[in-house]
């Protein structure tokens, strides 16, 4: 099981507002969706400048 990257009580409050559940394997994905995103901020700010600071503009 990989770090879980995002906050499991507000996500599963928000799909319970929706009148739905959160399946087993949901957080685990969602937090890989969110590594996938960042180590693409990352490697876009890498490649194209010198700047230390990932924006919203970074990412993809």
């Amino acid at each position: 099981m990989a770090e879980t990257l995002v906050v499991v009580s507000k996500i599963k409050k928000m799909v319970k507002e929706k009148e739905l559940r959160t399946g087993v394997d949901y957080i685990e994905a969602l937090s890989a969706k969110v590594s996938q995103i960042v180590q693409a901020s990352v490697d876009k700010v890498k490649a194209e400048s010198k700047k230390k600071t990932l924006g919203a503009e970074d990412l993809v």
